[in-house]
């Protein structure tokens, strides 16, 4: 199984730490960045000094500009692109057959213009695959120096959310399963408002009580949303709705 590999797309934090994870699991990966220039600065310095500083890749990921060379025989596609850019780096993935692989999205947001979570986006343009998310509190940083972290897979498909699990697990890093993919998606983006929100309340000086208040009641707000965008309430509880916005509010 750890002869596997896997296809990271992406090199930003998030992409650049999960690459390492997997890496150090035994499986083959290889890491696409979409600028030429900075994929060589990666090759060189075997670091992200812009997205992970003072981290080392390990020289058995590959790392290229090329996606024909970064998805060849991949069985897993990871998309780590920001959600702006979403759309336009799978429209240049229509050409490949990932009808044995899996996808997995790891990134979270709403696009701007339809209003439409990332895997609709992706089932959108690349037809029917197996697909899943993996949201929850991650910190790139955090996880890449092994603190201890849990996330949650989503997929309409048990089988493919346990088996991402299974990949994705380590000591450090555990991986949850949950059948609710809308209220994952909507958990991971939504929470960023509240936390905009929290940073305005830091910066103009207001105490841990009004944080509370923002947190609490923001919580009320994105469970009653999700759940008229068809989303389960309980799912706002968890990792990927409580536990995103606890990290994202708090972390400086």
């Amino acid at each position: 199984v750890f002869f596997m590999k896997i296809a990271i797309i992406g090199d930003g934090g998030w992409g650049t730490t999960l690459a390492i994870i997997l890496s150090k699991k035994g499986y083959k990966v290889s890491l696409w960045g979409a600028f030429p220039e900075y994929v060589r600065v990666l090759k060189e310095k075997r670091e992200n000094v812009k997205f992970l500083p003072s981290i080392h890749i390990p020289k058995e990921i590959l790392i290229t500009s090329r996606l024909e060379e970064a998805l060849s025989s991949s069985k897993v596609v990871v998309l780590a692109i920001p959600s702006q850019f979403m759309r336009s780096v799978v429209s240049n993935l229509d050409g490949f057959d990932f009808s044995n692989s899996i996808i997995v999205s790891v990134t979270k947001g709403i696009e701007n213009r339809t209003l439409k979570r990332m895997s609709e986006i992706i089932e959108e343009l690349l037809g029917k695959v197996k697909l899943a998310v993996l949201s929850g509190p991650s910190i790139a940083q955090e996880v890449a120096r092994g603190i201890p972290t849990t996330v949650v897979a989503a997929s309409f498909d048990e089988r493919i959310s346990h088996e991402v699990q299974r990949i994705f697990l380590t000591d450090r890093f555990r991986v949850y399963t949950n059948p609710d993919v809308i209220g994952v998606e909507l958990g991971g983006a939504l929470k960023n408002i509240i936390a905009i929100a929290a940073g305005i309340s830091d910066g103009i000086g207001l105490g841990t009580n009004t944080k509370a208040a923002l947190l609490t009641r923001g919580l009320v707000e994105i469970t009653r949303l999700g759940v008229s965008m068809g989303a389960d309430r309980r799912t706002f509880e968890g990792l990927s709705g409580m536990g995103d916005m606890v990290t994202t509010c708090i972390s400086p």
